[in-house]
């Protein structure tokens, strides 16, 4: 996140030594220790939030397209049924009628 050297590192440790002297130091490094990670946990927190959120998403999406795909097998199925009724139909006729000729001859 933040591109921090050893030598700004140590120059932040200086000028906190000048501003807050020797006997406060370790004290507000200890502070500021805390708060870092407590912001570190929030930020760490936040970022498991959204990735389970996005992958709940993604989730919803991919059901949707088998729900979509699902309802065009039906459909499909459905049509398939329709035409071999069709056909069964086209097949008895045929045979009546051959029947029909074979009698008539």
């Amino acid at each position: 996140m933040f591109d921090v050297g050893f030598s700004e590192l140590m120059m932040v440790g200086l000028i906190a030594l000048l501003v807050i002297g020797p006997e406060r130091l370790p004290k507000a490094a200890r502070i500021a220790g805390y708060w870092l990670g407590k912001t570190r946990t929030a930020v760490a927190n936040v970022k498991a939030e959204i990735k389970q959120e996005l992958h709940a998403e993604e989730m919803r999406q991919l059901l949707n397209q088998q729900q979509s795909i699902t309802e065009e097998l039906r459909q499909i199925a459905s049509e398939t049924e329709i035409a071999l009724g069709d056909i069964d139909n086209n097949i008895k006729t045929l045979d009546e009628s051959s029947q029909n000729n074979d009698q008539s001859a």
